[in-house]
């Protein structure tokens, strides 16, 4: 017989929701966006260097700060500004690489869930 998982004694297991799924989504899409800009439009040197240099940064920055659990605990507002910062970045990378409408979309997707996720910890 299966036991129901919410009448675990002493167990407390988060509530995930389709915005913690979309906003996990969105960070892999960045630091993959990331790898791309990295390796395709750098010379070969270089390439190898942001190709994965720029993720690391990204996933160290959202360990950092943006963790569920982060090691460094910021104001909301200074919070959101590191994920704009990110996702500034991840946008300006697709439009380098002459994508402007897949850039301007991910910068739609991550700004709309980044307020919303935003919205939902402030209330």
């Amino acid at each position: 017989m299966p036991q129901d998982s919410a009448t675990v004694p002493g167990v407390d297991r988060p509530n995930i929701t389709a915005l913690d799924i979309v906003r996990s989504i969105v960070l892999v899409a960045a630091v993959g966006s990331l790898a791309l800009w990295g390796f395709a439009t750098w010379p070969f040197p270089w390439n190898v260097v942001l190709g994965i240099g720029a993720p690391v940064v990204v996933i160290l920055v959202w360990a950092l700060f943006l963790s569920p659990r982060p090691v460094l605990r910021l104001h909301p507002f200074l919070r959101a500004a590191v994920e704009l910062l990110i996702y500034v970045g991840v946008t300006i990378a697709w439009w380098l690489m002459d994508q402007p409408i897949i850039g301007t979309a991910f910068a739609v997707v991550a700004v709309g869930t980044g307020v919303v996720s935003g919205r939902r910890r402030i209330a």
